[in-house]
């Protein structure tokens, strides 16, 4: 099972808002009494779904307007980009940096289409 985590300790509930797709948030207190928020999300499908959709992408760019999917990113990660000022909820801010983030070899497992962006 592969997760995308970014917090802390374990307490709260599940957002559930797909079949597979669970996002967990943990709310707890560090050894400092500071409040610290966990979120992990099994990623395992997710990453499957886009390998293959990688293995079997076109190799050429279409010239439509929805034509190229580039990859299928997790709520975990949407969230950290939103704390990084690249996305404003599910709207990307900074084009160049979002590209830069999905062309980063250690995001590659949420690509769907090889190439540079």
């Amino acid at each position: 099972m592969a997760y995308a985590p970014s917090g802390a300790l374990p307490l709260r509930d599940n957002m559930k808002t797909h079949k597979d797709d669970v996002k967990t948030t943990s709310i707890g207190l560090n050894d400092k009494d500071e409040i610290t928020i966990k979120q992990e999300q099994d990623v395992s499908a997710l990453i499957d779904q886009n390998k293959k959709e990688y293995n079997n992408a076109e190799t050429k760019w279409s010239d439509q307007l929805f034509g190229n999917k580039v990859a299928s990113i997790p709520y975990t990660a949407i969230d950290k980009l939103n704390k990084m000022g690249i996305m404003q909820g599910f709207s990307v801010l900074d084009q160049k940096r979002f590209f830069a983030w999905l062309n980063d070899p250690e995001n590659r497992f949420f690509r769907t289409k090889p190439g540079q962006l």
